[in-house]
Formats: C-alpha cells, sequence, structure tokens
C-alpha cells in the first residue's frame, strides 16, 4: 500500500505535468507565507511562476506590490526553508493591469 502524496509526483511525470505540479505547490506555500507574514496581502497576490531559482508574483494593487518589495529578503529566506519552497534567489513582483 502507498500514500496517495508519493504516487502523485510520479504520475504528473508520465502525464507531463511536472511544472505545473512544481508550480502549484510552489503557489501554496507562498499563498501560505503570505497568510503568515503579510496579512494584508492575502487574496492580492499570487505566484505566477516559479523557475531557475525566480519567483515572479503578480499583485493586484502597487502598495501590495511595494509591500511585498520590502519583505522580499524575508520572503525568501521563508520560502527556501518551507516544505514545498526551494532555493529561490530572486523576487519579481508584477502589479496587474486592470
Amino acid at each position: 500500500m502507498e500514500r496517495i502524496g508519493e504516487l502523485i509526483p510520479e504520475a504528473a511525470r508520465r502525464l507531463g505535468l511536472e511544472d505545473e505540479l512544481r508550480l502549484a505547490r510552489a503557489g501554496a506555500t507562498w499563498d501560505a507565507l503570505v497568510t503568515e507574514r503579510v496579512p494584508p496581502a492575502v487574496g492580492a497576490c499570487r505566484l505566477v511562476k516559479a523557475e531557475a531559482g525566480v519567483l515572479v508574483v503578480e499583485a493586484d494593487a502597487p502598495i501590495v506590490g511595494q509591500e511585498l518589495r520590502l519583505r522580499t529578503p524575508e520572503l525568501l529566506t521563508a520560502f527556501r526553508a518551507a516544505p514545498g519552497g526551494f532555493l529561490a534567489r530572486e523576487l519579481r513582483v508584477v502589479v496587474r493591469r486592470v
């Protein structure tokens, strides 16, 4: 008997969905960190890309983007240490255009 969590990565690989699974895990980690460390930004930002040590986050408003930029060192350190995180060296914040 195997745990479903152990089967998902192999199934994702076979289906060619490894990148999507990695982004989903990183996104869940990002959401948890924002909830814990930057509560006013909850629901106002989302991880849209995570590759080659770079996290790209979309913010809904300039003030949210600024807050995330100010907390970049703290957020990157927490992301690297969190389950589902990985070695990210850079955080790019893009403000969504309405």
